[in-house]
């Protein structure tokens, strides 16, 4: 039986992403002269992603449809995170220097994950750790747009790649035409970047923010609003004024703040945004993990002041919930309370439509509604319920994708678990099952730090090759949402 997928179309298509990534590629050359960082490991990547996806372009295409954008949305990943590698393999310095450790922080990087592998900050030059971030904003939102608005080029539609990254049948197009979508949520995406840039180096020029040069403005500006987490600072946004911390949890928030809703604020509609269910029910999420966070720390004394307390307990709720995976303080050093909260925050992740990962409120907000109207089948089965989201019923067959999705992420999770444990053993490592758990948790659904060596201050480079090997890929399946990778192991996939 003769191949399915058009092989070529969606090679074709990948070279045109491989081209566009030479562009950052050229501009953090520049950043290397600036600060008189070595050219090569930035030169060598750049040339070869042009070469290769000029010689990937130049394939015939025809019209791609659904197959072809699956195929496409998982190689383009896989494609930016191999070519990340190039610069941190060619510079040689501290734990990125071994390929499996480099490509672990590529795929970190492009998955908005901000695990690290990073042991010495100090020995890293500023352009490397600028591309960490770089690479996580063209990760946050920058290709999906990017292949929404190719594609859309060529006159496909946008909503399967948009339910690629939300899982939802319900995609809302802001214009008939999804290149115009593209470029509003691109905007806005570069817009809000833009703005964190200017808040934050407002505050070194006012003076409350000695720390925030220019250069931190821009590294931080580039991996909050994409929900990812990456610093050049060891100390994450802990080295920095309580007035930093502050500035930082709104765009965090903001960044895992559905962008249809963002788009429809900007044009003098907040209704949209106050009337959804999705957008209070993680609200909702947010000010009960930090209130408990919050009680739990006051309780035990962490901090003298009550501003300590909320900022610290509103920090790190916000960076584990939006999946961003800034710190602010060693939260692993915290009560058992107020680190299994953070624990679960992780499974939560922010609004469907937006920057972060995770499982995503939208999914859990439907669960519940469903197992509530399952409770009341059960007592009344002759009821016709259906469940309503922002006053619209959800599909059955969506409720159904919802609810596999969540098992199969948990099942996922639960195996990784399984793995780590028992690798470290094999290793000899000492590793606990909930730091095993967090460590799971963290990579796959794209948080960052973890517990344990793992934590907020710590890195990822102590766990053994195969492991992060194993993380490296379910990294790149979580951030695409599973689908699309599995996808391409079935045989119906390139046959029927």
């Amino acid at each position: 039986m003769a191949i399915r997928v058009d092989v070529r179309t969606s090679a074709s298509l990948l070279g045109t992403v491989l081209q566009a990534l030479s562009i950052p590629l050229s501009a953090l050359i520049g950043v290397a002269a600036l600060y008189g960082d070595p050219l090569l490991p930035f030169a060598t990547p750049m040339v070869l992603s042009l070469a290769v996806g000029t010689g990937l372009a130049r394939y015939e295409r025809s019209t791609p449809g659904p197959r072809e954008a699956f195929l496409l949305v998982a190689l383009a990943w896989l494609a930016v995170a191999l070519v990340g590698t190039v610069p941190f393999v060619l510079v040689g310095a501290g734990t990125l220097a071994t390929p499996v450790n480099a490509l672990f922080e590529s795929m970190s990087g492009i998955t908005t994950t901000g695990a690290t592998v990073i042991a010495d900050f100090s020995v890293h030059s500023r352009s490397i750790l600028l591309w960490r971030s770089v690479l996580q904003w063209l990760g946050g939102l920058g290709v999906l747009v990017l292949a929404v608005g190719l594609l859309s080029e060529l006159a496909v539609s946008g909503a399967q790649l948009m339910e690629t990254e939300t899982q939802t049948q319900d995609v809302t197009k802001l214009t008939p035409k999804i290149a115009s979508t593209a470029r509003l949520l691109g905007g806005i995406y570069a817009g809000l970047t833009g703005l964190m840039v200017v808040v934050l180096f407002a505050l070194y020029l006012a003076g409350v923010a000695p720390a925030m040069t220019l250069y931190d403005a821009v590294a931080h500006a580039l991996t909050a609003v994409s929900t990812a987490g990456f610093s050049p600072r060891a100390a994450s946004i802990g080295a920095f004024s309580p007035a930093v911390q502050w500035a930082v949890i709104p765009f965090m928030f903001v960044g895992a703040t559905n962008f249809v809703l963002l788009y429809h604020l900007l044009q003098g509609d907040p209704s949209r945004l106050r009337n959804s269910e999705e957008f209070r029910f993680y609200l909702t999420v947010v000010l009960g993990a930090t209130a408990l966070v919050a009680a739990s720390l006051a309780l035990n004394g962490r901090f003298v002041t009550v501003e300590a307390t909320l900022r610290h307990a509103l920090f790190q709720v916000v960076s584990i919930v939006t999946t961003t995976g800034y710190a602010t303080v060693d939260f692993d050093a915290w009560s058992t309370l107020p680190r299994h909260v953070l624990f679960l925050g992780m499974f939560v992740g922010g609004m469907a439509g937006s920057t972060t990962c995770s499982i995503k409120t939208v999914r859990w907000l439907v669960v519940l509604k469903a197992f509530r109207r399952d409770l009341f089948t059960a007592i009344h089965p002759e009821a016709i319920r259906p469940v309503r989201l922002t006053g619209s019923p959800v599909d059955e067959s969506t409720i159904r994708d919802i609810y596999t999705y969540t098992l199969v992420s948990i099942v996922i999770f639960s195996l990784l678990t399984v793995f780590v444990v028992v690798d470290a053993a094999r290793a000899g490592l000492a590793l606990s099952e909930f730091e095993a758990m967090g460590a799971a948790a963290s990579t796959f659904l794209n948080i960052g730090p973890a517990f344990g060596f793992a934590g907020p201050y710590g890195s990822y480079a102590g766990f053994p090759a195969s492991t992060k090997l194993v993380m490296t890929v379910l990294m790149w399946l979580g951030r695409i949402e599973i689908l699309p990778v599995l996808v391409l192991f079935t045989r119906a996939f390139w046959r029927s």
